[in-house]
C-alpha cells in the first residue's frame, strides 16, 4: 500500500508541475509575451521558463533514476501548451496567435549531463541546471524570431480578459538593455541551479513523507 501511495504521490505531482507549467507560461507573458512587450519582458520569461522546466524536470528524472526522462517531462508541457492553443484557437483566434515555448532541447541538455556524469545528481544539478539557464532563452529566441509580424498579430487579435493597463505598446527595442539573450542566459544559468537543487530535495521530502 505504501509504495502504491508513493508512486501515486510522485506521479500526481509531476502532472501537478506540468499543468502549473503551462499556467506560468501564460501568467509570465500570457504566452504571446514576445507580441506585447518583445524584448522588455524575455528575460523575466526567460528566468521563469527556465527555473519552471529544470525543478519539475530534475524532480522527474531523479524519481525514475532513467536519463531521458527530463524531456519527456518537457513533452508533458509542451502537448499542454499546444492544447491550450487549440483552445485560443477555437475562441476565434488564429493559430500563430500563440507562441509555445521552447522546453525540450534545454530538458534534453538535462538528460545528457545526468547520463554523462553516470547518473550523478550533484552533476546533474549543477551542470545540467547552468546548461538549462543558458540554453533556454537561445532556444526560445529563435523560436520567436521565426514568428511573423508578431506585433501585427498583437494589434489585431487583442485578448479579451487584457487588463486596460497590459495593452499591447510598440516596444522600445534596446532601452532597457542590449541584448535580452544574453541577460536572460546569465541571470538563468544562476538561478537555475538552486531552483535545480530544490527540485532535488522535493524528491527526497516526499520518499520522507510518504515512509513516516
Amino acid at each position: 500500500l505504501m509504495v502504491w501511495l508513493r508512486r501515486t504521490t510522485h506521479y500526481l505531482f509531476i502532472v501537478v508541475v506540468a499543468v502549473n507549467s503551462t499556467l506560468l507560461t501564460i501568467n509570465a507573458g500570457d504566452y504571446i509575451f514576445y507580441t506585447d512587450w518583445a524584448w522588455t519582458s524575455f528575460v523575466v520569461f526567460s528566468v521563469s521558463q527556465s527555473t519552471m522546466l529544470v525543478v519539475g524536470a530534475i524532480y522527474y528524472m531523479l524519481f525514475t533514476g532513467v536519463p531521458g526522462t527530463a524531456t519527456y517531462y518537457a513533452t508533458i508541457m509542451t502537448i499542454y501548451t499546444w492544447v491550450a492553443k487549440g483552445a485560443w484557437f477555437a475562441l476565434g483566434y488564429p493559430y500563430g496567435f500563440i507562441v509555445t515555448p521552447v522546453w525540450i532541447p534545454s530538458a534534453m541538455l538535462l538528460d545528457l549531463t545526468y547520463w554523462a556524469t553516470r547518473r550523478n545528481k550533484h552533476a546533474a544539478i549543477i551542470i545540467g541546471g547552468t546548461l538549462v539557464g543558458l540554453s533556454l532563452p537561445i532556444f526560445n529566441m529563435i523560436n520567436l524570431l521565426l514568428v511573423r509580424d508578431p506585433l501585427e498579430m498583437a494589434f489585431k487579435y487583442p485578448r479579451p480578459t487584457l487588463p486596460p493597463y497590459m495593452t499591447p505598446i510598440e516596444p522600445q527595442v534596446g532601452k532597457f538593455y542590449n541584448s535580452p539573450v544574453a541577460l536572460g542566459s546569465g541571470a538563468g544559468a544562476v538561478l537555475s541551479v538552486p531552483i535545480a537543487a530544490l527540485g532535488a530535495k522535493l524528491n527526497t521530502w516526499t520518499y520522507r513523507w510518504m515512509a513516516a
